[in-house]
């Protein structure tokens, strides 16, 4: 006897569950009789793909059946409902009201410092509109199989790459490493970071200019200066063509005042860009290949790709570099502060293993606080069984439950957010002098609030999921008889999830204490001398250093 062969039956069964009872023969029917026709032409396996290609094309509007228990609603009154019920149980009971939101509040708390730390990081150097096509040529000097890779590199590499790389870059700059620097007008004298930079600078990195031109620096004379150095020279006045002393060598005049670099940006503490062409800047006269003593930033055209161009340009230096191998490399300005680490060349990590990390611990601190309101939502589940058995009576369907129950779930996590967001607010100082950050909350962003309800509401339905889920599978017999336990088995999600709390909470303690006792060890070692009585003195300036014998 020939065996029958059947369509893939988790398809068939599959389509029997959502299509319409009023067309399930007819199209059932169809798709059998296409099914065999593709069977004796091309074969079992394609028939059964297209068979399966046809249910999923079948899972459409029109075909699915309805949804039983909610053709006679009327939704706005429905969850009008869910949220009052919500509100009368958190009322009820307000000592469990309160550790659910305060326990919630806290993991969002925790979740929404790390994640604004986070987002500061991810975000660094993308003040800058075009610091997609930005990046630092770096260069990698190789020896006994040991490569070292750095961003100091020698002032001559900047011209061939002007010239002969042309097509590949839009421009490119040469600055000094920033260096601190005496300004003086008259008699107000302030010590600010600054460097050397070619005139290009200014207009690669597009800088928001409140006076002057960004192509002051054209004038070996002129010299660009940041709003906050303007107010501290100048206060309200209006500093162009206004001569200051640099270094007391240095008199330049004001070309342009540009707006403060944001903290999260590589040259956020720069406020004042002195032309590369001055006589002051040793080096502009630079010729030696083999003298690494400055940085160069390029911008590269709109279609040229980083590592096209790198392999094009790397073997520069090389002819000129004779004790050992030296190449350059070009590291984009988007992973320049989180990929500082280096490994024959190519970066490894750096500071983006900490954001790993604190996304990580940030996850599991909020996991913890939804497996705490999961853990309590259950553990009243006698409290509310009969509540479910009386529901179900009274024709309510497993749908309309766990509605019922996410909603008082997602009332319990805004009420949770809006208290983290004044927790937050709180925190952030301590929070800013511990991760030696400047956070703020931005109230008035869009996205700000967009992402920080999604964050809400996702909290709200990861936390009520298993219980909403828990509670609506009561039995109404079972339940109204006093026997809600369905199994043996029914509380082994509970115990799985109070293991995994208990677990993680362990470990974090745990990792927490041993950093701790670390950083205490490191302060509190002995340094071979007396810290009694000694200070420290930056000497950064010239002037300073030119009266070194003063401090004796």
């Amino acid at each position: 006897m020939k065996k029958e062969i059947i369509p893939p039956q988790f398809s068939q069964r599959f389509f029997r569950w959502f299509c319409h009872p009023s067309l399930f023969d007819v199209i059932e029917g169809d798709l059998i009789e296409l099914y065999q026709e593709r069977l004796n032409k091309s074969g079992k396996r394609i028939a059964d793909i297209k068979f399966i290609v046809d249910v999923l094309f079948l899972f459409r509007p029109g075909i699915i059946r309805p949804a039983e228990g909610f053709h006679h609603l009327n939704n706005l009154s429905m969850f009008k409902n869910y949220f009052k019920i919500a509100w009368r149980g958190l009322l009820k009971s307000k000592v469990y009201s309160s550790i659910n939101i305060v326990g919630l509040a806290t993991g969002m708390t925790v979740a929404l410092l790390i994640g604004m730390w986070i987002w500061d990081e991810l975000t660094f150097d993308s003040y800058f509109k075009n610091h997609r096509q930005l990046a630092q040529v770096m260069l990698n000097q190789s020896d006994k199989g040991i490569t070292y890779t750095g961003g100091t590199i020698a002032v001559p590499i900047a011209d061939p790459l002007r010239t002969k790389y042309a097509s590949d870059f839009k421009a490119l700059s040469l600055v000094s490493w920033h260096n601190n620097h005496l300004i003086a007008l008259g008699d107000k004298k302030v010590s600010m970071q600054g460097m050397f930079a070619q005139p290009d600078f200014p207009e690669m990195f597009m800088l928001d200019m409140i006076y002057g031109r960004r192509d002051a620096l054209k004038d070996p004379s002129t010299l660009l200066i940041s709003q906050s150095l303007s107010m501290a020279l100048f206060g309200d006045e209006d500093p162009l063509n206004k001569v200051v002393r640099i270094d007391s060598k240095m008199e330049l005049t004001v070309g342009g005042v540009y707006r403060d670099l944001p903290l999260n940006n590589t040259f956020a503490d720069v406020r004042l860009l002195i032309p590369w062409d001055n006589k002051e800047n040793w080096q502009n006269k630079v010729t030696d290949w083999d003298n690494h003593s400055c940085q160069l930033f390029v911008q590269l055209n709109e279609q040229a790709d980083v590592e096209q161009v790198t392999e094009k340009i790397k073997s520069l230096p090389t002819p000129y570099i004779k004790p050992y191998k030296e190449e350059i490399m070009l590291h984009p300005m988007d992973k320049l502060h989180l990929y500082t680490e280096f490994a024959q060349g190519k970066a490894t990590g750096g500071r983006i293993q900490f954001v790993w990390l604190f996304g990580i611990v940030g996850t599991f601190v909020l996991f913890l606080a939804c497996i705490n309101f999961m853990n309590l939502s259950t553990a009243r589940s006698e409290r509310r069984a009969k509540e479910v058995g009386i529901r179900k009576t009274m024709g309510s369907v497993q749908r309309q439950l766990i509605g019922q129950f996410l909603t008082e779930s997602i009332v319990v996590s805004l009420i949770a957010f809006l208290l983290s967001l004044i927790l937050t607010e709180l925190s952030l100082p301590a929070f800013n002098m511990l991760a030696d950050k400047r956070l703020t909350i931005d109230w008035t962003n869009p996205v700000f609030w967009s992402l920080t309800l999604g964050f809400a509401l996702l909290t709200g339905i990861i936390s009520g999921s298993y219980p909403a889920f828990y509670l609506s599978s009561f039995q109404p017999i079972k339940v109204l008889k006093g026997t809600s336990n369905a199994g043996r088995f029914a509380f082994l999600p509970r115990k799985v999830l109070v293991v995994v709390q208990f677990t993680v909470s362990v470990t974090l303690i745990t990792g927490t204490m041993v950093v701790f006792r670390q950083i205490q060890y490191a302060k509190d070692r002995l340094p071979g001398f007396s810290r009694e009585g000694m200070i420290t003195v930056y000497i950064n300036t010239p002037d300073l250093q030119a009266h070194y014998d003063a401090l004796h």
